[in-house]
């Protein structure tokens, strides 16, 4: 008789799923999209938008080490 392994008993399919999910945690998952790409108008604003967000704030660093985003100007609230 045999071991009573549960892979012996899996389909095709599922050993694929199985083998495919070691490979991934190797090589990481597929990347279908194009890299090279040109960036249209609304990523674009999008984007400056997002800048412009960042900018309104400051990471402060506490002695132990943790550091916490605060308002450069807590008065300022155009972005927000």
């Amino acid at each position: 008789m045999g071991k009573g392994n549960s892979a012996d008993n899996a389909n095709a399919s599922q050993r694929f799923m199985r083998a495919m999910g070691k490979l991934r945690v190797v090589l990481g998952p597929a990347n279908r999209s194009s890299l090279v790409h040109d960036m249209t108008e609304e990523n674009r604003a999008l984007l400056v938008q997002r800048e412009r967000e960042t900018q309104q704030w400051e990471t402060v660093t506490r002695p132990d080490g943790s550091t916490y985003v605060v308002p450069r100007n807590p008065g300022d609230q155009s972005l927000r």
